[in-house]
């Protein structure tokens, strides 16, 4: 998956791919990284937001542990992984985001 980035103005999430994508080679203000491994993945974590005095802030937990139940009661709200860059002009969709075991 990679790198991720919220827009602190509106708590929209994308991927580094998507914001290059979108043609956003640096991303500036309003998109702002969030802290987490370069090689993180929508498989094994979730994507969490919250607003904060006017800001929204992201970050990323293990998807199903305490820490992510924890969050979710605290006020942060999941973003699905289809909804990560859907907003972007030129949006890449779900092949954009870690691929299913399954699949």
């Amino acid at each position: 998956m990679g790198v991720f980035f919220i827009d602190t103005s509106s708590g929209q999430v994308a991927t580094l791919k998507q914001l290059t994508a979108a043609g956003m080679d640096e991303p500036v203000t309003p998109w702002f990284r969030i802290q987490a491994p370069d090689d993180s993945t929508t498989l094994w974590q979730a994507v969490l937001v919250k607003e904060t005095k006017g800001v929204h802030i992201g970050t990323l937990t293990l998807r199903h542990g305490e820490h992510h139940s924890l969050l979710l009661k605290s006020g942060w709200r999941e973003i699905p992984p289809e909804d990560i860059g859907s907003s972007l002009p030129g949006h890449l969709g779900t092949d954009a985001l870690s691929p299913s075991p399954w699949s």
